[in-house]
């Protein structure tokens, strides 16, 4: 590994592998087939464009999206490594003058889509090139239980005997137990070597509420990190035309993203976020699997997400740099319904089932009243202790005993024969004498008018709650009506009570808030590799003292601004944040004190190291 640690140091500028990196590099450079399950963030990509720096000859990588492909590339040519990416975008010729140094050795990683890769032309030219490598990206796409699945990655097997049965290894960031073994099935003829290097990222902190004003919600979260770039995630696409337009008159500089948007616009979104510093992209799911921007500092779900794989994808897509990050998903009773009735209206009823349970745990987690991460990591089959860095752990969460009203809610439905949805049994449980409850002859029922002290509000709430809890089901095929689990009959009967989330029905804490639950251990057999205890705090940013420290790091940026414009190229790939921090923190005077910095290798040192000194010079003499 000596040699893979010089080549990171004098190309990537790195002093140090992040955790489970080395042992994945050793395997692949050993000539094993790797499939390894890394949080975002945590350097998948180094794990295959090292080992094809160190070795030469050719690597192929399959990806799913352009801008994946396009971002790596143009990472990997500012630090001086031959990379390219072929696809139907690029300009005149520019695919045959990488397939021309494919064919003359000069190329080190070529990135293409499945469907290109899957061309017999294709495949026999990179045949002929001699493929020692081929890397899968993204590899939860081949997987019939994954979020993302791609019928096209599932030739990705033939497609390496049509290469000539080059090492392959595979990666990705979302993957429970199921998806995992469906992933090695389908992608490798022997078991490879398996890496689970775990899924918490402890530098994000991890919050969710109950929409109450979203608009107003929002508003106030991305206030709350003014300057800085983040992701607002909507539903729809007039949802994000609208909200981005409500940030824009509040003073953000905020863009629409969603795929309904002729291409030219929607490329110049991309791009703007991309470039920039401080832009909030709101957009549809359609943005962001592409996108490799390292110092995202905020992701927001203004609708809630249609799983927790998705969800963990999509708020990954902060904090990338290792820096602090923050998150806030909000969800509703109609976020739910709408979600279920999605799913149900699939034909096949295995995925359906799958869909649901995936869904479920998604509205558990929202729900939780403890640690976040302990529920989350916890359903990808990981222990840990409470983690100290989400709203429950920072803020507390106190809990009541909801079992009165979950009597009486569950009373409501049970008494009109387990079909009428939330609006009706409100009613029926604040005494509202409407035509409907009149008609049915509702209003004789015992239950009438037993919640007439709680607001609609109040029992909406306890309705979710139960849901989430398990105690009841929602039949959305049919109106919404609300169906009695046997969790729901055993509390109806009085053989269990019930907590819920005080907070969640609109009472204020009347005391300290209860601690998180303590950690559940997981089965051995659920995560193969050991993992470490996550972490309280997210990893310290370099620290920055006084006003003049601050000057200088706006005029670092402001610096590399202009040369990411001058190269049309995203501000990151000349620089990340955290470089720029660390300049202006330990203001290096020379080449040898730049190249100490951590993203600073022998290429960038070469090209940027100048014009940066320059600058330091100027506003630190």
């Amino acid at each position: 590994m000596a040699a893979a640690r010089e080549a990171m140091r004098r190309v990537y500028g790195f002093e140090d592998f992040r955790p489970g990196q080395e042992d994945i590099i050793a395997a692949v450079l050993a000539g094993e087939d790797v499939f390894a399950v890394m949080p975002t963030g945590g350097g998948k990509s180094l794990c295959y464009q090292l080992p094809a720096i160190v070795r030469g000859g050719l690597a192929v990588v399959v990806s799913p999206l352009i801008a994946l492909m396009r971002n790596q590339v143009s990472q990997l040519a500012t630090m001086g490594v031959a990379a390219g990416c072929v696809n139907s975008n690029n300009p005149p010729g520019e695919n045959r003058r990488i397939g021309r140094a494919a064919r003359d050795g000069a190329l080190r990683l070529l990135y293409a889509a499945p469907e290109r890769l899957l061309q017999p032309d294709t495949a026999a030219f990179l045949k002929r090139c001699g493929v020692g490598l081929l890397a899968v990206d993204e590899a939860h796409c081949v997987s019939q239980w994954g979020h993302d699945f791609r019928p096209e990655y599932l030739q990705l097997r033939e497609l390496r005997a049509a290469l000539g049965g080059p090492q392959a290894i595979a990666f990705t960031a979302t993957a429970d137990a199921a998806t995992r073994d469906d992933i090695e099935a389908r992608l490798f003829d022997d078991p490879p070597r398996r890496f689970v290097m775990g899924f918490d990222r402890p530098n994000i902190r991890l919050a969710m509420a109950v929409k109450n004003g979203p608009d107003g919600q929002v508003a106030r979260f991305v206030a709350a990190h003014e300057g800085e770039s983040g992701i607002v995630y909507c539903r729809t696409r007039r949802r994000t035309e609208e909200l981005a337009q409500a940030l824009r008159k509040a003073g953000h500089d905020a863009v629409a993203y969603h795929a309904g948007l002729p291409d030219g616009a929607r490329g110049a979104a991309q791009d703007r976020f991309l470039r920039g510093d401080g832009v909030v992209a709101v957009a549809t799911v359609a943005f962001g699997m592409g996108i490799d921007k390292p110092d995202v500092r905020f992701v927001c779900h203004a609708d809630m997400p249609e799983n927790v794989e998705s969800w963990y994808q999509e708020i990954g897509r902060a904090g990338r740099d290792g820096l602090p990050a923050d998150t806030l998903t909000l969800y509703g009773m109609q976020d739910m319904a709408r979600r279920r009735g999605h799913i149900l209206e699939g034909e096949d009823e295995e995925r359906k089932r799958v869909a649901m349970h995936r869904f479920d745990a998604l509205v558990a987690l929202c729900e939780s009243h403890r640690c976040r991460r302990l529920t989350l990591l916890a359903y990808f089959g990981e222990a840990s202790a409470p983690c100290g860095n989400c709203d429950l752990c920072i803020d507390g969460v106190e809990t009541v005993d909801g079992t009165e009203d979950a009597r009486k809610a569950m009373s409501a439905v049970a008494r009109t024969g387990q079909r009428f949805a939330t609006g009706y049994l409100i009613a029926l449980l604040r005494g509202e004498k409407s035509g409907k409850v009149a008609a049915f002859g509702h209003d004789r029922l015992p239950t009438f008018g037993v919640g007439a002290n709680r607001s609609a509000k109040h029992w909406r709430a306890v309705f979710r709650q139960l849901y989430a809890a398990g105690c009841l089901d929602m039949d959305i095929v049919r109106f919404g009506r609300w169906l009695l689990t046997d969790s729901g009959w055993r509390v109806l009967r009085g053989e269990e009570t019930f907590e819920m989330r005080a907070d969640a029905l609109g009472r204020r804490r009347a005391g300290p808030a209860k601690k998180p639950a303590p950690a559940q251990t997981a089965g051995d057999d659920r995560v193969r590799e050991p993992r470490r205890r996550a972490g309280p705090t997210a990893k310290p940013a370099p620290t920055l003292s006084g006003a003049a420290d601050m000057a200088l790091l706006a005029a670092l940026k402001a610096k590399r601004r202009a040369i990411s414009e001058a190269q049309g190229v995203p501000a990151y790939v000349v620089f990340a944040d955290r470089t720029l921090i660390e300049m202006a923190g330990r203001k290096p005077r020379s080449r040898a004190e730049m190249a100490e910095l951590h993203g600073v290798g022998e290429a960038k040192l070469a090209r940027y190291a100048d014009s940066f000194l320059a600058v330091v010079a100027e506003r630190a003499p």
